[in-house]
């Protein structure tokens, strides 16, 4: 059983639903909901919004991938990677960052987090990816658990946030398992 099979499962036995998980657009309207109730919950813990620079075609293959879970009631969480050629060199490795990932307070500690982590490093890894990194904040100690809970350890500061003191970057090298197709 995979990573994804398992997490799926566990959501399924503790809420007695369903959950899939599918590729998606950056720009698909249930993404955009879930993406304006992280940018508020930013707002809440932070004092604002994450304004790291984004473009919606970064997620767009073969440059990056975005992913949306869905259960019978709706959109329960969101993910994505992009590639990050400007940090290869630095980690001597081809390197994608994860971002927007969030799980909707009613299904969260229900392991949809896992199963959106464990499909970005997934789809990642197929596009040729062997380094995978994030950056989140000091604030998020669920998030910090979770990442280093699944192998990720800290390393270089870097993005928009690099030299903020709330920022906390991580990395985890992906097994290379897919070629990159640029």
């Amino acid at each position: 059983m995979t990573d994804h099979d398992s997490a799926a499962a566990a959501y399924r036995a503790v809420t007695d639903r369903p959950v899939q998980l599918m590729a998606s657009r950056f720009d698909d309207p249930d993404v955009q909901q879930l993406v304006a109730e992280v940018q508020a919950y930013y707002v809440t813990i932070y004092g604002g919004p994450d304004d790291s620079p984004i473009d919606h075609d970064e997620f767009t293959p073969p440059a990056g991938h975005f992913v949306l879970a869905r259960d019978d009631d709706g959109p329960v969480a969101t993910g994505g990677w992009r590639l990050r050629p400007d940090l290869d060199a630095w980690f001597d490795a081809t390197t994608a960052e994860v971002k927007r990932m969030y799980v909707t307070p009613r299904a969260r500690r229900l392991g949809i987090s896992r199963l959106v982590l464990a499909e970005l490093e997934a789809t990642a890894a197929a596009a040729g990816v062997t380094m995978i990194v994030l950056e989140t904040g000091v604030v998020q100690q669920d998030a910090i658990a979770l990442y280093t809970s699944s192998g990720y350890a800290r390393t270089i500061d870097f993005g928009h946030y690099a030299d903020s003191d709330l920022s906390r970057c991580y990395g985890k090298r992906l097994p290379a398992t897919g070629t990159r197709t640029d």
